[in-house]
């Protein structure tokens, strides 16, 4: 009985965390987990956050919010836990639903579509605000019907999967 016992926990320890991302990402959660770890322990405190806050340019960073921060760890944090507890933040996490919703909130009516002049409107007097040029950009890449609707399931779909949806 005992070797099969050792042969299921290997199984199982192959589910762990790092089996989560791709290698380029956890090397690049391995960069910052360096960068944090300012004393290079192999650990983050709140020595380590505060430094990291003084670096970024805030320097008055209440105690209070370091330990909250540190209080959403299970223990110390190495690079293990820091790569899980970023798994279990984005977990669930689907960039195209993300996308795909906020698109939604201008489409009450369920279409799949929207005005151009709509989108134009928003995409350069809102937030990160489009050129005109980025907007020809993304209408050349995109065009509208000839009613001049946008069909954004599309446009989101090669937005995070870099290739156009089969046309059912």
């Amino acid at each position: 009985m005992a070797p099969k016992k050792a042969k299921k926990r290997a199984e199982g320890a192959s589910s762990n965390v790092f089996s989560m991302f791709e290698q380029a990402q956890i090397q690049e959660f391995k960069e910052a987990f360096t960068i944090m770890d300012q004393n290079r322990d192999g650990f983050i405190d709140k020595n380590d956050l505060r430094d990291t806050f003084a670096a970024l340019g805030r320097l008055n960073v209440k105690q209070e919010e370091i330990d909250d921060m540190l209080k959403e760890a299970p223990g110390p944090i190495n690079f293990t836990v820091f790569l899980t507890m970023f798994g279990e933040k984005l977990k669930g996490a689907d960039p195209e639903e993300t996308i795909l919703n906020a698109f939604k909130v201008f489409d009450p009516e369920g279409k799949g579509t929207l005005k151009k002049e709509f989108v134009t409107e928003m995409l350069t007097t809102q937030a990160d605000r489009f050129s005109a040029e980025e907007m020809e950009q993304m209408f050349q890449a995109f065009p509208p019907d000839v009613a001049g609707n946008l069909d954004y399931n599309n446009l989101v779909h090669v937005i995070t999967h870099g290739e156009e949806k089969d046309q059912e």
